[in-house]
C-alpha cells in the first residue's frame, strides 16, 4: 500500500493477537488501487505477519478472522465457508470444517470453535466457491469440534438477521439478546436435541 487513503485498496479485515501483541492480519488481495480487491476477491486473499511484513499464506478465498489458539493459527475462508489451520512454514491451509454459510467471526471455548455464518450478499459476493454451490447458506453461529471437524451444535437465525460480523465469548455471563424484541422474536432456531437438553437441565 503506497498511501493511507479511505479507498479500501486491499480490504484488510482481521487481526490475530499472539502473546498479547498484534501478529497476523488478513487481507483480500495485494492490490493498491481503490477497491482493487474486488476483482480478485475469491482467489487472492493472504495472511501477513505484521512483525516481519512476510506473507504467511496466499491464494485464499476471502480470508477473515485470524486467531491464534492452542499454538496454531486459525483462519476462516469466507469465500469457501471454511474453518482452517495455517501451516506457518509452508503456507498451506488445512481445512478443518466446511460450514453452510459465509464464515466471518471466530472464537474458541477449549477445543470448540464458534464460527459466525452469514447469508451471502449476491450483489457483492458473486463468483465465489460458496455462491457457485447450490447448498443452503445460513446465518447464525456454528460450534465446531476442532479435534475432528464435527459440528457440535449451532444457533441459526431464520428471519431478518442475515449477517454475522464477529463472534466473542463472555465467560461467566448468562446469554441474552440485546434488543427490544422486534429483531430476535421468532428469528432464531435451536436444534431440537439442544432444547431437550435444556428442558432436562431445568427440570433437575
Amino acid at each position: 500500500i503506497t498511501a493511507l487513503a479511505a479507498e479500501d485498496r486491499c480490504h484488510l479485515n482481521g487481526l490475530a493477537m499472539r502473546e498479547g501483541k498484534p501478529r497476523y492480519v488478513t487481507a483480500l488481495a495485494r492490490t493498491d488501487d481503490a477497491h482493487g480487491w474486488r476483482e480478485h476477491k475469491g482467489t487472492s486473499g493472504l495472511v501477513i505477519d505484521v512483525t516481519t511484513d512476510a506473507v504467511i499464506a496466499e491464494g485464499l478465498s476471502m480470508p477473515h478472522s485470524p486467531r491464534w489458539h492452542d499454538n496454531r493459527l486459525w483462519v476462516l475462508e469466507s469465500g469457501k465457508g471454511t474453518l482452517g489451520v495455517v501451516d506457518l512454514d509452508s503456507g498451506w491451509v488445512e481445512t478443518i470444517a466446511v460450514l453452510p454459510g459465509f464464515t466471518r467471526g471466530l472464537a474458541f471455548i477449549g477445543p470448540y470453535a464458534l464460527v459466525g455464518l452469514s447469508q451471502v450478499r449476491e450483489s457483492v459476493f458473486t463468483q465465489l466457491p460458496i455462491t457457485a454451490q447450490a447448498a443452503e447458506r445460513n446465518c447464525g453461529v456454528w460450534m465446531v469440534d476442532t479435534r475432528n471437524g464435527a459440528i457440535a451444535g449451532f444457533l441459526k437465525f431464520d428471519g431478518v438477521v442475515q449477517e454475522i460480523f464477529d463472534v466473542t465469548t463472555l465467560p461467566g455471563r448468562w446469554p441474552v439478546f440485546v434488543d427490544q424484541g422486534q429483531l430476535t422474536q421468532n428469528a432464531f432456531v435451536v436444534p431440537e436435541s439442544v432444547l431437550a437438553e435444556i428442558g432436562q437441565a431445568q427440570g433437575s
